[in-house]
């Protein structure tokens, strides 16, 4: 794991290449502190960085890294799982290596294959390959998005970087916060490859940009080349219940053995759902030693998942560690410093935690730790998901199930479960309804608009958000499957990369230099999960049915049992010191000059929300006004830290 940076500008070769990739590369170091390496090469205008994370290969796997007889030049960040076995067969094929770092393979399955080469990368990954003799630059990024990695492009140059913070310190990439990529944080859902920042993107999951010096300029050629393959209804792979569950336990077996393969210890997260006991279950039977397993345990009952958790670390013998947070830990300047490294608003402070717990996990020696995350996505686990198959799928004939789903998740009213049905035209059009999951955030931005000023709305003038995430969504992937297909993967290209492995992941995990490899995202494991049959993904209303039998040996009895519980950390408004520690950020960032200077919200419509919120004991209601406060205090701190302070 590491950070990388640089930009590529063969047309204006009168600039200090060493400075700007520099201070570039300083704005990473919490992503890679344990070294930092630099290519530059002023007569091509190249300049790339790279700050390193060192897991595999701790003496010998500096970067960048050179293949000096290809003329390849390579930065990397993250895992390619399986390297051993590959790198055995290269050097069968005659290729020399000058590293036992796992990121050299990429540049000799780069010669081998050609652009072809990305598919036989395993792994979480972002990096760059420039190639000196055919005067281009490679940019990739790995099936899901686990890995970050923005650009901004001219026609003169190309500037990226593992953060956004790291693009903008090239003083020739604009600081301009997008006025619809504001809307859309509002909303909670982005655009995928938007940003919060105008001209600056995320190469999208499962890309690659190749990036080609011309006479005239830069010539950019995108290529997809992966995406989540649902198949048509009906298509789906046939087998007994017996072999589907056997399948999934041998795929994840495999999968947690990889991410256990590190030169420094590797832990586990553990909270009190399903997939994180899973993986430290697998870890537990394959590791010799007991594994050190960290849990977050919060101040409110009714989000605290800990006790499960001490039941499972018990169960495995795992070393459990739990990290208790109120909300003096989850607000202030915990809060600010998630936001600074997201570089996007969150609806929750579910995001602070997790990175509270990164420093926590570093802070006890640990690099490396396993996560649960995906198993939603690709098993059928989210309650919008099971919604949308009780809705839709015709086996499901009965609103009993649905009624059920809504009350065994009040909680959750008003974030993650809408508590009235709506619908969007734009959704019914490219995919037969509107997803569940996408409802609440509709019901967010219903609140939000009122809030917005007059020249703020005059700027968006009719745009609709909630279309033009429906619109990014390639219909072809939809057209034709069952409805829990086309839910999880709408899902998959929006919000498990701009949520979960954003704020969720990555970005605050490495807050504090900490690599999360989540084994569920193995895309071998996801291409076999998404073409087990809806059915055995969820079976009579009971969510991720398969992995449950597959890992029912390792389990406890409540938890094999237990409906899925979403982690989630306690909202504002749930007690007294949470309430006064938003306001104390509010009172910081929502000013009254603050507001008036930012230019997004009318000041009047603002304190009539506050009021409402202060006054209502409506759990959905004051909920929404927790998002949408989380969402306005982001985006003016982020303008104060990105766009005011050059």
């Amino acid at each position: 794991m590491c950070g990388i940076t640089g930009f590529w500008n063969p047309f204006n070769l009168h600039q200090d290449h060493q400075k700007l990739v520099q201070q570039m590369a300083n704005r990473l170091q919490h992503r890679g502190p344990d070294g930092c390496g630099f290519y530059l090469n002023s007569d091509q205008g190249i300049a790339m960085g790279h700050t390193r994370l060192s897991i595999i290969g701790l003496n010998s796997g500096d970067q960048p890294i050179h293949d000096h007889q290809a003329g390849l030049i390579l930065t990397a960040n993250g895992e390619f799982y399986d390297y051993k076995r590959i790198r055995g067969q290269l050097v069968a094929d005659g290729f020399q290596f000058t590293t036992k770092s796992d990121s050299e393979i990429a540049l000799k399955l780069y010669r081998k294959h050609g652009l072809s080469f990305v598919d036989h990368l395993r792994g979480e990954f972002a990096f760059v390959i420039f190639d000196q003799t055919r005067q281009q630059m490679i940019l990739v990024r790995d099936r899901f998005g686990i890995r970050p990695l923005f650009f901004h492009l001219s026609n003169q140059g190309i500037y990226y970087g593992s953060e956004i913070k790291s693009v903008l310190a090239h003083p020739q990439v604009p600081r301009r916060m997008s006025a619809k990529a504001q809307l859309h944080q509002m909303m909670q859902v982005m655009v995928p490859g938007d940003t919060v920042f105008e001209e600056i993107y995320s190469l999208k999951p499962g890309y690659m940009m190749i990036v080609q010096k011309g006479d005239q300029g830069l010539e950019i050629q995108e290529h997809q080349y992966w995406d989540a393959n649902f198949p048509l209804d009906g298509e789906h792979t046939q087998r007994t219940d017996a072999e589907h569950i056997e399948a999934v336990r041998t795929a994840l077996i495999e999968s947690v053995a990889l991410r256990l393969e590190a030169d420094v210890p590797v832990a586990c997260y553990l909270s009190g759902g399903i997939d994180s006991c899973s993986i430290l279950g697998m870890a537990s039977s394959i590791q010799q030693s007991p594994v050190k397993a960290f849990t977050i345990s919060f101040d409110d009952v009714r989000y605290d998942e800990s006790a499960i958790a001490q039941e499972m670390a018990a169960k495995c013998g795992a070393d459990q560690d739990i990290l208790k947070l109120s909300a003096s830990d989850l607000y202030g300047k915990n809060f600010e410093k998630a936001i600074w490294h997201s570089e996007r608003t969150f609806y929750n402070t579910l995001g602070v935690a997790k990175m509270l717990m990164s420093q926590h996990v570093t802070e006890n020696n640990f690099k490396v730790v396993i996560t649960g995350e995906g198993s939603d996505e690709v098993f059928g686990g989210y309650a919008t998901f099971k919604r949308d198959m009780f809705l839709h799928d015709p086996a499901y004939q009965s609103g009993e199930m649905e009624a059920k789903l809504k009350a065994s998740n009040q909680v959750f009213s008003g974030s993650i479960l809408a508590e009235r049905d709506v619908s969007h035209p734009a959704f019914e059009e490219v995919m037969g309804f509107t997803p569940s999951w996408i409802q609440p955030w509709m019901l967010v931005l219903e609140k939000v608009k009122p809030l917005l000023s007059k020249a703020f709305l005059e700027e968006i003038g009719d745009y609709d958000p909630v279309a033009a995430v429906a619109y990014s969504l390639d219909r072809s992937k939809l057209e034709g499957r069952h409805p829990l297909d086309r839910a999880q993967y709408s899902w998959i290209k929006t919000m498990l990369e701009g949520q979960i492995l954003n704020w969720g992941g990555d970005r605050v995990d490495m807050a504090y230099s900490l690599e999360s490899r989540p084994a569920f995202l193995d895309h071998h494991v996801v291409e076999l999960g998404i073409n087990l049959p809806p059915h055995v993904r969820i079976r009579d209303g009971v969510e991720k049915w398969v992995v449950r039998e597959a890992m029912k040996h390792i389990l406890p009895e409540v938890l094999y049992k237990r409906e899925k519980f979403a982690f989630m950390a306690p909202p504002a408004h749930t007690d007294q010191q949470k309430t006064d520690a938003i306001k104390a950020l509010m009172s910081q960032h929502l000013s009254q000059e603050k507001i008036a200077n930012h230019g997004l919200l009318d000041q009047e419509a603002f304190q009539n929300l506050l009021t409402e919120w202060s006054s209502s004991d409506d759990h959905t209601q004051q909920t929404r006004t927790d998002i949408i406060l989380n969402h306005a205090i982001a985006l003016h701190a982020i303008k104060e830290a990105f766009v005011d302070q050059k």
